[in-house]
């Protein structure tokens, strides 16, 4: 399907998906955490109760997720990519494709099948992200850019972090990528989390999913469409 605009300028249609508690069943960021844990890769005490306080910190609102991606990612800096890319195998099979939800999977195909370009934006690193999009077989990921030195990362962020109004501003810079072929106003966001309103109140078509109780009550406030993938 396209969409004609004043002009005759193509705009293609885009459906937006957020990530974790959303296509997933849980957190992708946090169960990365939980599986460094299981690996003995670090102490699992303190390891876990700063991770559940960094997922605490978020769930309000207040992350900083610099700081939180400095302490995804620390364990792992020495790794080399192919290092990296071993582990993460391991933690798909472990722990992501048991978050993966047959809805989740279902709706992105019936938009995929009416010829919407399926795009999910996450506020989780892309190094965790991306090969979960992959999988999830979406044709684009916006996730959160990590800084690269040689074959390593370094913990730090690269560019604008895909993380509440950031989730806009990379929205909008991908579109002028694409010579605005999309719009923000013709197309549908798919999120679970408050964090996520900024963009929510930007696109045309808000949709809360499995929403938390911040997005419920701002989403039936506003008519906005409440579902379940879960």
């Amino acid at each position: 399907m396209l969409i004609f605009t004043q002009g005759f300028t193509v705009i293609m249609p885009l459906a937006i998906f957020d990530l974790d508690n959303t296509l997933l069943g849980g957190d992708s960021d946090h169960a990365w955490g939980e599986f460094l844990i299981s690996h003995g890769l670090v102490d699992s005490a303190s390891h876990r109760a700063k991770n559940d306080e960094f997922y605490h910190q978020y769930t309000e609102g207040r992350l900083d997720i610099d700081d939180y991606v400095r302490f995804t990612m620390g364990p792992v800096l020495h790794c080399s990519f192919l290092e990296l890319n071993e582990l993460h195998q391991r933690y798909m099979t472990e722990y992501v494709r048991p978050m993966m939800l047959p809805r989740a999977a279902e709706l992105i195909e019936r938009h995929k099948k009416g010829g919407d370009i399926c795009l999910i934006m996450s506020a989780t690193n892309s190094f965790i992200t991306r090969p979960i999009a992959d999988e999830l077989g979406v044709h684009e990921l916006l996730a959160t850019e990590l800084t690269i030195e040689g074959d390593h990362y370094t913990g730090a962020i690269s560019g604008v972090p895909c993380f509440q109004e950031g989730k806009v501003t990379r929205l909008q810079q991908w579109i002028e990528l694409k010579n605005d072929k999309f719009n923000i106003k013709e197309s549908t966001f798919y999120s679970d989390s408050f964090n996520d309103l900024p963009l929510l109140r930007a696109v045309g078509v808000p949709v809360a999913v499995d929403p938390d109780t911040k997005l419920l009550d701002y989403a039936q406030n506003n008519e906005w469409q409440v579902m379940s993938l879960r």
